[in-house]
């Protein structure tokens, strides 16, 4: 990232700032909503543990949908900082908004990363 990413900047994203975690949570709670059912069919059998949108449902005390809202809100630092995290986020709901596009890659998913990576638009 060029002369953005000093050494300040290292100490900032390792205090773990509020836009990496709530990237972060809402990855994992894309992933847990998508997978919901399916992990409580799975912990059925196989006695898996609760999903991040259970816990925080049971800890806060609210219905699914409550749980998965997210809120980024900028901060001090520069953009170019910022936008990793955020884009990440944002790769999660590619991967799914139409279901586990990341356990299951098959379909959509393989297209979407053979149009990307094997067969681009050229420029």
């Amino acid at each position: 990232m060029g002369d953005i990413a000093t050494k300040e900047v290292f100490e900032w994203v390792s205090n773990g700032p509020k836009i990496v975690k709530a990237s972060s949570t809402v990855c994992r709670h894309m992933d847990d909503v998508v997978d919901h059912k399916f992990v409580q069919e799975r912990k059925k059998k196989h006695g898996v543990c609760a999903t991040s949108v259970e816990c925080y449902m049971n800890k806060h005390g609210v219905w699914e949908e409550e749980a998965c809202e997210e809120c980024l809100q900028p901060r001090d630092v520069p953009m170019a900082l910022l936008m990793p995290p955020v884009n990440l986020a944002r790769v999660m709901n590619v991967f799914y908004k139409d279901g586990d596009g990341y356990t299951h890659a098959g379909g959509p998913m393989k297209t979407f990363i053979s149009s990307l990576l094997v067969h681009p638009i050229p420029i």
